[in-house]
């Protein structure tokens, strides 16, 4: 895999493919991985980019003190060493939430935004209860023991997680590194993007599972309010990884928004 270097982090990315650059950016307790049918799926048409962000898969551990600006210039590094100009930009969940820091402090590295069952941050997204309990639940999930942790959260799926990829989601829980949680999901609870929104001026489509819990479409349906232009595609049936589970639907939604783009 190939390799950036930003400020002694070492951050590994899988590429494929030919044509204009689309980045995909993982959720938290994930890794490059959970991007493998869209991986597969468009790159006949782009350059197709999965980072493990700093803390995850095969990128090395997080600095102490690493904060979200610090995950957004590592991103930044990635689209700059893909070397093919601004791309779309492509988040889920808490990878959404640093697609949207990158785009503030980078946006000239932006062609579109991808914006896919995500918040503005936990604290610019949900109710201030809902943000607390979800705290409390990392806390106890932390807390447990090595043979018993398990970084899977609550939701993340309508239904069962999808068969075809089970074992892939069992491969990346138990690579997920307890500190790196900690950190993304802590900074998740803190963070409010809402200030940026209504400046956001390139394309932005909003992908989101009809079932999703976890992100609800209200949530969706504020950051259309907020995007001026911003689309909503739903994607009917899915829940909050929503590329697993409707993954051809998901990735023509992808193509179709990426072409009109161009």
């Amino acid at each position: 895999m190939p390799t950036v270097q930003v400020s002694g982090v070492e951050v590994a990315y899988a590429r494929v493919g030919h044509g204009p650059p689309l980045v995909l950016a993982h959720g938290a307790g994930l890794d490059g991985r959970m991007w493998q049918p869209q991986l597969t799926d468009l790159a006949d048409e782009f350059t197709v980019v999965a980072w493990d962000e700093p803390g995850a898969g095969r990128s090395s551990d997080l600095p102490a003190g690493f904060g979200l600006p610090d995950f957004a210039h590592c991103l930044a590094a990635v689209i700059e060493a893909v070397g093919l100009g601004p791309a779309h930009v492509a988040g889920l969940s808490w990878g959404g939430t640093v697609v949207l820091e990158l785009y503030r402090h980078h946006p000239e590295l932006v062609r579109t935004l991808l914006l896919v069952d995500t918040y503005a941050g936990w604290k610019g997204s949900l109710a201030p209860e809902e943000v607390a309990a979800r705290v409390e639940g990392a806390k106890r999930m932390l807390a447990e023991p090595p043979e018993k942790f398990d970084p899977r959260l609550p939701g993340l799926f309508a239904g069962a997680p999808p068969a075809a990829f089970a074992s892939l989601l069992d491969e990346m829980a138990r690579d997920v590194r307890p500190e790196s949680m900690r950190a993304q999901l802590s900074l998740m609870a803190e963070a409010d993007e809402r200030d940026l929104l209504p400046h956001i001026s390139v394309p932005t489509l909003l992908l989101w599972g009809e079932l999703d819990v976890r992100s609800p479409l209200a949530v969706a349906r504020a950051f259309q309010e907020a995007i001026p232009g911003s689309d909503l595609v739903v994607l009917p049936g899915a829940g909050h990884v929503s590329n697993l589970e409707t993954p051809e639907r998901f990735s023509s939604a992808v193509r179709e928004f990426c072409r009109g783009h161009a």
